[in-house]
């Protein structure tokens, strides 16, 4: 059991890092142009030097959307950190973890909803820019998405242990 839980902490710990990454760097979408390697995250377009991301007005609400749900998908997978560690050694066996995993699946539903408007809205759309492709952030949000799924339901199963 002992076993158990520090696999899950270790892949906690890495989900909540990849969620940092893939919400700070700017590599959601990468293009080539004539001056090189051209890169989009939720921030910044970047070339050889960064600028503000240029949004229409129609796209500006979407990709506040998509920048609020990474955020606070970040924020909830701290806190179902944080409640795992208070949980382990405060609450007695058949108690533990039900809020630790109610909270990371808060997280899994706000990655859900970040990336599938990201995917919905502005995948394959970037300015100045030819064969658009996925970034490692994209990916990497993908992949918290089911790694924070996981999590969840295995901090659910192991309430009973």
């Amino acid at each position: 059991m002992l076993v158990l839980l520090a696999g899950i902490f270790v892949v906690h710990i890495a989900t909540v890092i990849m969620l940092f990454v893939s919400t700070i760097a700017n590599v959601w979408m990468v293009g080539s142009s004539n001056v090189g390697t051209i890169s989009t995250g939720l921030w910044l377009l970047c070339n050889k030097t960064c600028t503000q991301l240029p949004v229409s007005s129609r796209d500006e609400a979407s990709l506040k959307a998509v920048q609020a749900f990474m955020i606070l998908s970040i924020i909830f997978s701290v806190v179902a950190l944080v409640l795992f560690i208070a949980q382990l050694f405060t609450l007695e066996k058949g108690k533990r973890f039900y809020m630790t995993g109610a909270v990371m699946l808060v997280c899994w539903m706000c990655i859900l909803i970040a990336v599938s408007i990201y995917t919905a809205r502005f995948t394959g759309t970037m300015l100045y820019s030819t064969n658009p492709h996925h970034g490692y952030c994209f990916i990497l949000a993908w992949i918290c998405f089911c790694f924070s799924f996981i999590i969840g339901i295995l901090y659910l199963v192991l309430r009973k242990k």
